[in-house]
């Protein structure tokens, strides 16, 4: 029987509430109405602490523009046949289907040629588009558990805009498909990874930065589990959400996770997070931009398996 003068006690402070560490949140797209609607396009908006995403819908001569920005944003183009146009500070971009983009701080316009499905990630310095977000209560108050957003190095040759295919082919010992910008870190995960069925799950948790799980392609149920503190009036129970395409889920920081693939269609993921990992970085090979965009400081990569 434990006393209060049991010694475990101590081992057992650290250990925060389920209601210190916030709630999961989910915005399914497919199913919600649109928050914003123009002649030719219609935008969704979800948000994390640090990170929002934006799904558009759109058709061809619409145009999205940012005056301004603060910093950098990503584009992910998914669906075959889009194509758009990137255009910031006297440079244009073609940017076509299957690619993931990064867009400089500033004046900036994406215009749609042939229209489709994309998705814009922003960090929520992007204010006005904060207001949008259909979880925007949710994230009223920050949490003390998501490390704060600090920008990286600029990259290397200064800014401009950078379009990436994101058609990489797997290598043995490099997890995902990953890149980074100076506020952002995304992995497409490949599609042939959510074949690993219902037996080889692989929860798991992050002490100290929250995970978007942006689905495009297919459906998943995302299973969260929110670890036990002394305080039991506290604990939550397990939640299994499911989550078609489009959908954000937010995740936050030590809260036990793992997605399972549903049967049927192909399956695609984007993991966001912001700012980017330290410990995905510091693997050699696994950032595949990686010489476009210096970590903070000159700590050695490891090597890893090639």
């Amino acid at each position: 029987m434990k006393t209060p003068n049991d010694p475990r006690g101590a081992l057992l402070q650290g250990g925060a509430s389920a209601t210190a560490l916030g709630s999961a949140s989910y915005a399914h797209f497919y199913a919600e109405p649109p928050q914003e609607t123009t002649a030719s396009a219609r935008y969704w908006y979800a948000r994390g602490q640090n990170f929002l995403v934006v799904h558009v819908e759109a058709s061809a001569g619409e145009c999205f523009r940012r005056s301004a920005q603060i910093d950098e944003f990503a584009l992910v183009v998914l669906d075959e046949g889009v194509s758009l146009e990137a255009r910031w500070n006297g440079e244009r971009v073609r940017i076509n289907s299957r690619s993931l983009s990064f867009i400089p701080p500033g004046d900036s316009e994406i215009v749609v040629e042939q229209g489709g499905n994309f998705c814009l990630v922003f960090t929520t310095r992007s204010t006005d588009l904060c207001a949008k977000c259909s979880n925007a209560d949710t994230y009223s108050v920050s949490s003390a558990h998501v490390s704060p957003l600090v920008d990286w190095p600029q990259p290397t040759g200064g800014w401009k805009l950078r379009t990436y295919a994101i058609d990489v082919p797997d290598e043995e010992g490099r997890f995902g498909r990953i890149w980074r910008c100076t506020t952002l870190m995304l992995n497409i995960v490949p599609e042939s990874f959510w074949l690993r069925g219902p037996t080889r799950l692989s929860p798991h948790h992050h002490d100290a930065f929250e995970q978007g799980s942006l689905v495009l392609q297919g459906s998943f149920t995302h299973h969260l589990r929110w670890p036990w503190s002394v305080d039991r009036t506290t604990w939550r129970e397990d939640e299994h959400e499911h989550c078609g395409a489009p959908s954000l889920a937010v995740i936050p920081p030590k809260v036990i996770h793992t997605s399972e693939g549903m049967p049927g269609d192909p399956h695609v993921i984007v993991d966001v997070f912001s700012p980017p990992r330290e410990d995905f970085s510091l693997k050699r090979g696994w950032v595949l931009n990686e010489q476009d965009y210096p970590m903070p400081s000159a700590t050695s990569l490891d090597a890893g398996p090639r």
